[in-house]
């Protein structure tokens, strides 16, 4: 009985250890299951990546947290007035009594208030006494200028000043104490690919914020005189405009301007003025109240590998003088028509926008030094800076008999010796073309600037009133028939349906 009972205890415990295995197996199994079916951990790898993406994550916000307590709401509200003739002005019950009605007959026109239209945009607060930059088609022709700042309080404009050409505007509100404001940074120092925020109030969306990259650089996208755009992706929307741009340390290096949109909403591509160029008109508006820009006194246009070719120029680059104005800074210089600038004020040019940027900078009354390539070769020459006349308009070139032929697309001037020598033309005769109008019929031709006109059907060209009086005289209705000619000879081309 003892050994029985003994193997019975041992077979108890056996099976309680059998038991008690088959439970923690069990249970181990079912941790391991329940394991399976939850989120797998991650791999160091991942662990990384998500570090990273967090890092990026932190960046925005933390740029985010630094430019918003200084980007306000600018509300813009015009009167619309409408013109109350001599009539409307009679009260009703004095229009048909011709005694009474005498004494309003004589009283001037005036304007009746009319209905308010509002406009909103954004702007950023540079300056913490109250200085706003903005754009100027935010706030143009406005006769009460609201802003709404982050902390909600609402501030009417004591002073607005703006610049049309470059859409940019300065707007000032008073005793709101100090404000928070945000840094200027640097756009030249962007590049194709970085990160950037813009921020605003699009719709009416007060403080929103959206991330993007540069996706451009020195755009012009005709909408304005003074344009080198930064391209971004990063959404921007009806009411965006004025607000800022800016990279991960939070400082501004654009001003939401416009959108490229078939809808009137986001479609992947907006456009910033760069804070490099808005810094300049902050400070002339500041200092002057407008913006004082210098010039030259020239017509230029892009060099391309032809005329880079015909002018002996080894890289496309630089800008071609097609025009001067008598008198001008570059006339009194000895700049001449056909010269490429390639340098001014020690500063390459790459295409005409780099010379009108770095020309309309530069301080009035200094002496800046030119590099130009004439006749093949490398010149300096040295120009007195102007002031850029307030009544100046390409007009002002007409005194060089230059012809514009609107249903062309083109536009002519009278050849010279030296203009020919220049472009390796043997001969004299004929027209110089100076520009083509981008789609014209002149272009899709394959009319460049640089090349002659020397016969319109067999008729020989030898001036410009030659070549109006043949014009005028042919029906171009039924095309016509060029002789264009270059420093690779000449060629026939048919203007026509």
């Amino acid at each position: 009985m003892k050994f029985k009972s003994q193997w019975m205890l041992g077979a108890f415990v056996t099976l309680s250890i059998a038991v008690i295995s088959a439970g923690v197996w069990n249970g181990l199994a079912n941790a391991q299951h329940k394991t399976d079916n939850g989120p797998v951990p991650f791999s160091d790898a991942e662990l990384e990546n998500l570090s990273h993406a967090n890092s990026l994550s932190s960046a925005f916000r933390t740029a985010s947290n630094r430019v918003l307590p200084a980007v306000v709401t600018i509300q813009t509200e015009v009167e619309q007035h409408r013109v109350m003739n001599r009539q409307q002005q009679i009260p009703e019950a004095f229009r048909n009594d011709p005694f009474l009605r005498r004494f309003f007959e004589n009283m001037p026109e005036q304007k009746a208030p009319g209905r308010r239209q509002q406009g909103m945009g954004s702007g950023v607060i540079i300056d913490e006494s109250g200085i706003i930059l903005t754009n100027n088609h935010v706030v143009q022709n406005g006769d009460k200028v609201t802003v709404k700042l982050h902390d909600g309080r609402e501030f009417e404009a004591t002073e607005v000043t703006s610049d049309p050409k470059t859409d940019l505007a300065i707007v000032k509100i008073e005793n709101a104490g100090n404000l928070p404001y945000a840094r200027l940074g640097d756009s030249n120092a962007m590049s194709i690919g970085d990160w950037v925020i813009a921020v605003g109030a699009p719709f009416r969306l007060q403080k929103s914020v959206t991330a993007g990259i540069i996706s451009g650089k020195s755009r012009v996208i005709g909408i304005n005189d003074r344009e080198e755009y930064l391209q971004t992706d990063a959404a921007i929307n009806p009411g965006n405009s004025g607000g800022p741009l800016v990279n991960l340390a939070g400082d501004v290096i654009g001003i939401n301007t416009a959108i490229s949109s078939t809808s009137g909403g986001y479609q992947g591509i907006g456009f910033a003025i760069p804070v490099n160029l808005a810094k300049w008109v902050v400070e002339q508006l500041q200092e002057h109240g407008e913006v004082k820009r210098a010039y030259l006194g020239v017509l230029i246009r892009e060099v391309n590998s032809s005329i880079a070719n015909q002018l002996g120029i080894e890289k496309v680059e630089g800008a071609l003088v097609t025009e001067l104005k008598s008198g001008g800074p570059a006339a009194k210089a000895g700049l001449e028509v056909g010269d490429v600038i390639l340098e001014f004020a020690k500063q390459k040019i790459s295409q005409p926008s780099d010379l009108q940027r770095v020309v309309e900078r530069s301080s009035i009354g200094s002496n800046q030094q030119m590099k130009i390539v004439r006749d093949g070769k490398t010149q300096l020459l040295t120009v007195a800076i102007e002031a850029l006349p307030t009544d100046f308009t390409v007009a002002d070139f007409q005194d060089q008999n230059s012809t514009e032929l609107t249903d062309l697309g083109l536009t002519v001037d009278e050849l010279t010796a030296t203009a020919a020598d220049q472009l390796g033309l043997s001969s004299k005769e004929g027209v110089l073309i100076t520009a083509v109008e981008n789609g014209s019929i002149a272009e899709s031709a394959g009319i460049e600037t640089g090349e002659v006109i020397s016969k319109v059907g067999r008729t020989d060209i030898d001036s410009v009133a030659t070549l109006k009086k043949v014009l005028n005289e042919l029906e171009s209705a039924n095309g016509l028939v060029l002789t264009i000619r270059n420093q690779q000879g000449s060629r026939i081309i048919y203007l026509g349906q």
